[in-house]
């Protein structure tokens, strides 16, 4: 549809390979970081460059990184047809001029002028044949009439449909939105489904077999916020404003627990690997064990088994040791990484997990959701594997932090300004996907109370963002408040050696900002099974407590130190020794002894064939309160350090391409021109009257005998050298490549254009 009353340029403006060819070398260096893939493998010459950049695959990808206005603008070029002949700015400006200003529109054309997606100036400009195929939606859609649909008329509207209308819609709404059917036809009776929603305004008539979805409808039936596809200005994204102090603190909380609930999984793992599935992921069952060992849910397992494994401290693979119950599979478990993690500083562990997330290939949402074969999709499979994840994750953040320090925005309003910036990938933008990939930022501290926070911002902009979260965590404390009821409280987080020291002397209740722990009986025999005494432990009470040691505590202490290391055992493979021979006695007529096939040797001794954990372990199950020693008598710490396996090296399946610098791409340009001098000379083809043409211009001449539609005459070297000419019938340029139809043959046949060694016109 063309405006007939808009001037419209008759000259013929150059062809793309000649218009690059007069660019200056800044502008070719900046068209070539915009579109790194056309140098890739470096192309010999100017011609060569130009006939990559009209490769279709090559525009698709250029067109990915373009808004809504600057496709609309490419569309409204193809509908004008500036593939065959120019079209003028005059003529693009009044299809926009309602919707648009000239500077945007001006802006616009600029940015597909810099990609080498437009050329040609205010008098005429031209695209190539495939660019229309980057435009997302139906040609033509911006020349329809503007609609009124509103959501109120929309939802009333979907409220009065019946099952049949609305899964007719459903079925649009999740695949593409131009349905083909008979019953669109005139005449058809009004009581078919079609016929209602064209009466309902649901549908868009097209022609006589042919409805469009509108978008407007479409993202109500996806539960998407509504949004005016004709607009050509970016939504306003309404934001919150809240203290940045308050969000750095709400982020220090989140690491934090995030450190506490992902070492909690490494223990649960490390006592218990988990059994791999034999696609590789980690089964509902062996995470649900995970889940109750850790004390969390399944959703918070899911997302920090991902990220443990994204940052090398968990992997698949054959533990060591062994698991008893080895089948010869493989299990998850902990890598030898994970040892130096657990000791590193809080904000330490926040940064390694945090940098796995933002670069990992991987959407733990999806975790839990059903897959095409409707079974559920596991944790660590393939199906969660998601390869453009890290370039949507930065997106999505990278929207967040233009708003400014301290600024939060709903999921549904990032969601829409992400569509209209990136049309090509708004299914990948909807609510639900922005919505888990914030959630997931929140959980990891990035994000909090739904603005970046300081050591977020530092990590998408490759700051110091360990330092700026150990500036965000509150200073570590040296003190607890002990209390009568043998629970002890932490106000903050402890200097380590005070909470390794707490950790082993007492059980957490429950965390957070301030966490509480029990004391009792057992917490106390494992504090003195590995070599801690009454008076050390007395000692780091009045020491480190603000509050009075309760009396109780003190009692406590003393009794189960009275009791516990009466019974020694030792290595014989082991041995038991006590110096009260009435309490050995009482051991040896126990089942425990018959279990450990124990052995007296004196009224003081005996020995087993079992390991020394095993005897610890079997005679506290019966009662008895031992210790383990060494051969010189002191006490020995034999806690179970858990598995470990070692870690895979992972699959590279997702590579951020390479972009050449500055100084590389003006050596470049400085090689094709040299290049194109030299075709001028040498590498020419020979025309009919035996004049040397460039490579432009035999482009150009076979561009024209295509569009003009005339035979020429080619002479043409094949791939094993022999010489032949022949007439044929252009179709296309482009890639390198000519198509054109053989007469000889009767078919179409592929050319390789730099095998072309003359071309002529046949009267």
């Amino acid at each position: 549809m063309t405006d007939t009353t808009v001037p419209r340029h008759t000259d013929t403006p150059p062809d793309l390979p000649q218009w690059i060819a007069a660019r200056s070398d800044a502008e070719l260096i900046k068209a070539m970081s915009l579109r790194p893939d056309l140098t890739a493998p470096p192309p010999a010459s100017l011609a060569v460059l130009a006939g990559r950049a009209e490769q279709r695959r090559s525009i698709l990808h250029t067109a990915d990184t373009l808004d809504t206005l600057a496709l609309t603008v490419l569309e409204i070029l193809a509908i004008e047809e500036a593939y065959e002949r120019p079209v003028t700015r005059a003529a693009l400006l009044a299809v926009v001029a309602k919707r648009a200003p000239a500077k945007s529109v001006d802006k616009a054309l600029a940015q597909l002028r810099e990609r080498l997606l437009v050329w040609g100036d205010a008098s005429g400009f031209r695209i190539s044949a495939t660019a229309a195929d980057a435009v997302p939606w139906r040609i033509g859609r911006a020349l329809d009439p503007v609609d009124n649909l509103t959501e109120s008329h929309i939802t009333a509207a979907l409220a009065e449909l019946g099952d049949g209308e609305r899964n007719l819609l459903d079925t649009l709404a999740r695949s593409s939105p131009t349905g083909r059917t008979r019953d669109a036809a005139p005449g058809t009776p009004p009581d078919r489904p079609v016929q209602k929603l064209l009466a309902a305004g649901l549908l868009i008539w097209l022609d006589e077999q042919t409805v469009e979805l509108p978008v407007q409808v479409g993202q109500i039936l996806r539960g998407e916020p509504m949004s005016d596809p004709r607009s050509l200005a970016e939504p306003k994204l309404p934001t919150k404003t809240q203290s940045l102090t308050d969000v750095d603190a709400a982020a220090a909380g989140e690491a934090l627990e995030l450190g506490r609930h992902c070492a909690l999984i490494i223990e649960a793992l490390s006592a218990s690997p988990a059994p791999a599935l034999k696609a590789g992921g980690l089964g509902v069952r062996e995470l649900r064990k995970v889940t109750k060992a850790s004390g969390l849910d399944d959703d918070r397992v899911s997302i920090l088994v991902e990220l443990l494994a994204a940052a090398h401290l968990i992997s698949s693979g054959t533990p060591d040791p062994v698991p008893t119950s080895d089948t010869g599979d493989d299990y998850w478990a902990p890598t030898p990484a994970v040892d130096a993690w657990l000791t590193a500083a809080p904000a330490a562990r926040w940064h390694t997990l945090a940098s796995a997330w933002l670069e990992v290939p991987r959407a733990p949402w999806v975790i839990g959701m059903r897959d095409p074969n409707d079974k559920p999709i596991a944790a660590l499979s393939e199906e969660v594997r998601s390869p453009a994840a890290p370039r949507d994750r930065r997106m999505i953040l990278e929207l967040l932090a233009e708003l400014g320090s301290g600024h939060s925005a709903e999921p549904a309003d990032l969601a829409r300004t992400l569509a209209w910036r990136r049309p090509r990938w708004s299914g990948r933008f909807g609510v639900t996907p922005v919505g888990h990939v914030v959630a997931e930022a929140t959980a990891l501290g990035i994000v909090a109370r739904g603005a970046m926070s300081t050591p977020g911002r530092s990590l998408l902009h490759d700051g110091n963002a360990e330092a700026d979260m150990r500036a965000a965590l509150p200073q570590p404390i040296d003190y607890v408040l002990v209390q009568a009821d043998l629970t002890l409280v932490a106000p903050g987080p402890l200097e380590p050696d005070l909470h390794d020291r707490i950790e082993l002397v007492a059980d957490v209740e429950s965390a957070g900002a301030a966490t509480m722990y029990r004391i009792s009986d057992t917490s106390l025999r494992r504090a003195l099974d590995v070599g801690l005494s009454a008076s050390e432990l007395h000692a780091l009470f009045a020491t480190h407590s603000r509050t009075p040691v309760p009396q109780a505590l003190t009692y406590l202490i003393d009794d189960v130190a009275r009791r516990h290391g009466r019974l020694r055992a030792g290595v014989a493979s082991s041995f038991v020794r006590c110096e009260d021979p009435a309490l050995l006695a009482e051991v040896m007529a126990s089942p425990a002894a018959e279990s450990l096939a124990l052995r007296a040797l004196a009224p003081t001794v005996a020995i087993s064939q079992a390991p020394l954990a095993e005897v610890l372990t079997v005679l506290a199950g019966a009662g008895f309160a031992p210790a383990g020693e060494d051969s010189s008598g002191t006490i020995v710490d034999l806690r179970a350090r858990g598995s470990r396996v070692s870690a895979r090296r992972p699959r590279q399946t997702f590579r951020t391409p390479a972009v050449p610098t500055e100084e590389q791409l003006g050596s470049l340009v400085r090689g094709m021109r040299a290049a194109d001098r030299a075709a001028g000379n040498a590498g020419a083809v020979v025309r009919a009257d035996g004049s040397r043409a460039s490579s432009t211009a035999t482009m150009t001449l076979l561009q024209t005998a295509a569009k003009v539609k005339r035979s020429v005459s080619i002479g043409y070297v094949d791939a094993q050298g022999v010489a032949t000419h022949r007439i044929v019938d252009p179709i296309s340029i482009g890639g390198g490549q000519l198509d054109a139809f053989d007469p000889a043959t009767g078919g179409v046949r592929r050319f390789t254009l730099h095998r072309i060694t003359s071309v002529a016109l046949v009267e």
